[in-house]
């Protein structure tokens, strides 16, 4: 296989489980003990007993690799895990249109986290502030004293930020922010354990009392961007030359900007792709989604994370930017076999490299979305993989499902009632 073209795999959709899976083994070295992780879910009921509470079994869900994802240079397949159909394939095709305009290009920020310590009671808040800043030296040493593998690694506590609060519900406080490099983990733990160290030395040095202590998700000092260009050429259609469509997308991006209703929209979109690759890799979905809703929100109003343009030449631009706290070691990757095989596929070295990829694809599966909106619709695509879903549902055998799907799709009836009708059909043939 080409080296410069591996995630460009022509008719990957169409190949069985078997000779994808053959691909992926080919493509990252992958050992039969690494493949069947990807077979059986890659966790054993007694690791999911010990992940959680009150474990009674394990859930599954479809793990797939999007192709033809090229950044900075370098061919990526992408782990996807998610339960919704089209979502793949509609940011494979993404990445090819993005890859004919020469792929993304992305970057990512030095992988620092916020944890916020809560600071009641103050006889003199500014006084208190000047105290705590001028003993900032000792304050991050005391941080820093049971973070040793991550200083050794040039990470651990580097700053202090010192936030007043006034007039709350509470009434007025000081939140210290302690800023933290966590290296290639997400971080929680590391800064969440450096809070509980430093809160009495806090106390002591503010004369005030410490509640809270804990990270914050809104990691905007750990912030990831992608962008790319599409030729207008790649965009035509039969019905509509690129230059048009670019028109309709700008148009799309324009009413995401303006209106929260479709921003909210428009970005759970761009999360659909990153939230899938987050799950994939063992990593907490749930802090990168507030992060970036938060961010959309940092201006006072809720837009959207990515923006669009026609540049220069008349092709097709987008970016996207938004906080990525993913990390490659630690968290579930300790114990999930399948999140451990998933970055294998993936080869990512870093923390920085793996929110460089995620905002790649949520750049395209930004556009995915928003070119079927503006041209086809949604539902076209997405229709054609759901009545896969519903005949399933229906109750007919692996082997049947394609057959009904095509059928519902060809009479322009996709719903169950008519998918039981077809497998009723079916097995009064047979």
């Amino acid at each position: 296989m080409d080296k410069t073209l591996r995630s460009a795999i022509p008719g990957f959709y169409g190949l069985t489980v078997a000779e994808r899976q053959a691909i992926a083994k080919e493509w990252a070295g992958l050992g039969e003990g690494e493949l069947e992780s990807l077979r059986d879910s890659g966790l054993s009921l007694a690791q999911a007993d010990l992940m959680i509470e009150n474990v009674i079994g394990r859930y599954s869900l479809p793990l797939a690799v999007a192709t033809n994802f090229k950044i900075n240079d370098r061919d990526y397949l992408v782990p996807m895990v998610i339960e919704e159909a089209s979502v793949v394939a509609a940011c494979s095709s993404a990445a090819k249109l993005f890859r004919q305009g020469g792929g993304f290009t992305a970057s990512a920020d030095e992988p620092i986290m916020i944890g916020q310590i809560q600071l009641l009671d103050l006889a003199d808040m500014e006084a208190a502030t000047g105290s705590i800043l001028a003993r900032k030296a000792e304050i991050l040493a005391r941080a820093n004293e049971g973070a040793g593998s991550i200083v050794a690694r040039g990470g651990g506590a580097l700053d202090l930020e010192i936030r007043p609060l006034r007039d709350t519900e509470a009434g007025d406080m000081l939140i210290l922010h302690l800023h933290c490099d966590v290296r290639d983990a997400m971080g929680a733990n590391l800064i969440n354990a450096a809070l509980e160290r430093i809160a009495p030395l806090v106390e002591r040095i503010s004369g005030g009392r410490v509640n809270l202590r804990i990270l914050s998700n809104l990691s905007d000092r750990r912030l990831a961007r992608a962008s790319g260009t599409i030729p207008r050429e790649a965009l035509a259609m039969a019905e509509a030359p690129g230059t048009e469509v670019i028109q309709w997308i700008c148009e799309a991006a324009a009413f995401a900007a303006a209106d929260p209703y479709r921003a909210a929209t428009h970005n759970k979109g761009i999360m659909n792709g990153i939230d899938a690759l987050m799950l994939a890799t063992g990593n907490d979905w749930r802090a990168v989604e507030a992060g970036a809703h938060a961010y959309a929100s940092r201006n006072g109003r809720y837009r959207s994370l990515t923006t669009w343009s026609r540049d220069s030449l008349g092709n097709l631009r987008g970016e996207i930017e938004l906080p990525l706290a993913a990390g490659i070691i630690g968290g579930a990757t300790r114990i999930h076999r399948g999140a451990q095989t998933s970055l294998k596929l993936l080869g990512v070295k870093s923390a920085q490299e793996l929110a460089q990829v995620a905002a790649a694809v949520g750049l395209a599966q930004n556009l995915a979305a928003i070119r079927a909106l503006a041209t086809d619709g949604i539902q076209k695509g997405h229709m054609r993989l759901h009545a896969r879903q519903l005949a399933l549902a229906a109750g007919a055998a692996e082997e049947n499902v394609r057959a009904v799907a095509a059928q519902m799709v060809d009479e322009g009836n996709i719903g169950l009632a008519r998918a039981q009708d077809i497998v009723r059909e079916q097995r009064d043939m047979s």
